[in-house]
């Protein structure tokens, strides 16, 4: 009788041990629940979008690596939780590479998350450490994951190729006039 509480109570820790883990992993979401659109960004952020140029800038998407890996600023090590290939490394942590989470994020939506952080989560704001130019960078790498080759558009509020996003033209600002004329 006592062989059998034990093999029942080892079937038990076992069968929960399982149960544990499926929950833990989700279905090809990394644990990180259902795929759910996340909230419009704020007045203050709706309406920034990548830098003109920006979604085809290797340059930019070199200076984004740097930034998430630490290499820029020791204070800000985004593959710490993200992971260095964006394969999570902590409880929690949003996994950069499922496409069909990722591309519900806009750009705006995106940059608000990683400037002013994620309320009840451990994604702490960084705004206090990084420019917004910063920011911007480090949407482009982490799009980079699980949206290669893509860009926001906002004109079809969508993700699209980067290279048919149009960039803005640039205008020199006419000199100012000399003072006393």
């Amino acid at each position: 009788m006592k062989v059998m509480k034990q093999m029942n109570v080892l079937q038990l820790a076992v069968l929960l041990g399982m149960g544990v883990s499926l929950t833990a992993c989700g279905e090809g979401g990394g644990g990180e629940g259902p795929i759910v659109a996340p909230p419009l960004a704020p007045a203050e952020w709706a309406d920034k979008h990548m830098p003109s140029g920006w979604w085809t800038d290797a340059a930019k998407l070199e200076e984004g690596r740097k930034l998430y890996n630490g290499e820029t600023n020791p204070d800000v090590n985004c593959g710490n939780c993200h992971g260095k290939d964006g394969k999570p490394t902590k409880a929690g942590a949003r996994d950069f590479r499922v496409a069909d989470r990722m591309k519900l994020y806009s750009d705006s939506v995106w940059a608000w998350r990683i400037a002013e952080g994620v309320p009840n989560t451990k994604m702490k704001a960084w705004k206090s450490k990084l420019s917004e130019e910063d920011t911007w960078k480090l949407v482009l790498f982490t799009a980079s994951y699980g949206l290669p080759g893509k860009g926001w558009d906002p004109a079809t509020k969508s993700w699209v190729d980067a290279a048919g996003i149009p960039t803005a033209p640039t205008t020199v600002p006419a000199a100012p006039e000399p003072a006393g004329k």
